[in-house]
């Protein structure tokens, strides 16, 4: 099974979400000898160690608009889990009523069975020393548990989610004094909601964020009108706001949203303890990492802006579809401004969006890829970052293969190895 790290491969895909999975299979299937590099211990990302495992969306107006790898590693969770999918051909509901619930251990492991099934080599709590272009491609550092480890690769792929590998080899970036707030999911348990006054702890609830022994955005994700009943009656799940800036894409960063994540949950449940009937409250799960929504992209030969995205701009070099409402986080008022797009809508990902301007041989996919705030904040979900990631990993296989820039390989020899439709 490829654990043994070689010498030197076609292309490199850093980050092990849903966008590197894809993209490492795509570039394995499509003839690329391929390392897939992830820094935690399992695969899949926001969907397995953030717990958004709801991905989505992959239909609209009552067709699937979102097809190949991605779509394939979910329907595999959901039938091996005994699960059933909804009917998707209704058009006209809700959006979160498209997104599939699977399984996390079952997904990580079929991702684990995919990714070595194509060809591609695995190498987990790795992450990227350095990387240096040289005349062939890039000779990279890989920061193992051991020490540092040295290969090469024609093609590098960024699906890190924070731009960490484009920021290495010295691409253009976009960063953000202030970016959208991040959730640490957590699931609460030991209460029985019936018996509550939520009325009444929402008025206590309001009370403790006026005198500062909790944030409004402890327990929602609106600063203009603080509630306690809605964690109590969803149990938790994808609950609170936890402020962020672009310096979250660094270990210090993170390092500070991670303690404040915790910090939040732990003063939500404890002040929850103290309250009539709540006694028995505790968290019986909470996510191992902090959601980030935004922080940094990477600037590409053209941007996605949020008037391509929502008119639904066919793109001449599209290579896939995306289908989300413009779902941007905030810290104060509401918390969320979501635009549904129009009826019959369906953006698509042009090509040049995932190739970096200026930095010759790195592409990337999923939450990264070249596009203005608002746009981001549709083309940042998962099976949008599943699709990203496939055809990321077509083009970078196929321009290593035929010594080519990525932007350069004929657009049908991309979609041919996609297999979908696209547009």
């Amino acid at each position: 099974m490829g654990f043994a790290v070689k010498s030197k491969y076609d292309v490199i895909v850093f980050g092990g979400g849903v966008a590197g999975v894809c993209a490492a299979i795509q570039s394995a299937r499509t003839g690329a000898s391929t390392l897939l590099v992830e820094r935690e211990a399992r695969l899949g990302g926001t969907l397995t160690n953030v717990g958004i495992n709801f991905p989505g969306i992959f239909h609209a107006w009552g067709k699937q608009v979102i097809d190949g790898i991605g779509w394939g590693l979910v329907t595999r969770t959901v039938s091996e889990s005994g699960g059933t999918l909804q009917d998707f051909t209704t058009p006209g509901m809700r959006h979160s009523w498209y997104q599939v619930r699977v399984p996390i251990p079952v997904f990580a492991a079929i991702c684990d069975e995919e990714v070595l099934n194509s060809g591609a080599d695995l190498l987990l709590h790795t992450m990227t020393g350095d990387a240096k272009r040289s005349k062939d491609g890039w000779r990279v550092t890989l920061c193992c548990k051991e020490g540092m480890r040295k290969t090469s690769a024609k093609m590098l792929i960024d699906c890190t989610g924070d731009a960490n590998v484009a920021e290495v080899c010295g691409a253009k970036l976009r960063m953000y004094g202030e970016c959208q707030p991040g959730t640490l999911c957590f699931r609460l348990a030991g209460y029985d909601i019936t018996s509550l006054d939520l009325k009444a702890l929402d008025a206590e609830f309001a009370q403790a964020v006026d005198t500062d022994v909790l944030k409004a955005t402890d327990a929602g994700w609106g600063g203009n009108n603080p509630r306690v009943s809605g964690l109590l009656s969803n149990r938790g799940n994808n609950a609170n706001h936890i402020p962020v800036d672009s310096e979250v894409r660094t270990s210090e960063g993170r390092t500070r949203l991670e303690v404040e994540a915790r910090a939040s949950v732990r003063r939500i449940v404890n002040w929850l303890r103290d309250r009539p009937g709540l006694g028995g409250l505790h968290a019986e799960w909470v996510a191992q990492e902090t959601g980030v929504r935004e922080s940094t992209t990477v600037v590409g030969l053209v941007e996605i802006t949020a008037r391509d995205y929502a008119s639904g701009r066919k793109w001449r070099d599209a290579v896939c579809n995306s289908f989300y409402p413009i779902d941007f986080h905030e810290m104060s008022g509401r918390g969320l401004n979501c635009v549904q797009l129009e009826p019959g809508v369906v953006p698509t990902v042009p090509r040049r969006a995932l190739v970096a301007e200026g930095c010759e041989g790195l592409l990337m996919a999923g939450k990264v890829i070249s596009s203005d705030r608002l746009a981001h904040s549709a083309l940042r979900v998962q099976a949008t970052c599943m699709a990203t990631g496939q055809a990321a990993g077509a083009i970078a296989a196929l321009a290593a293969q035929r010594g080519e820039k990525p932007e350069d390989v004929p657009i049908a020899e991309v979609r041919k190895q996609i297999n979908y439709k696209v547009g």
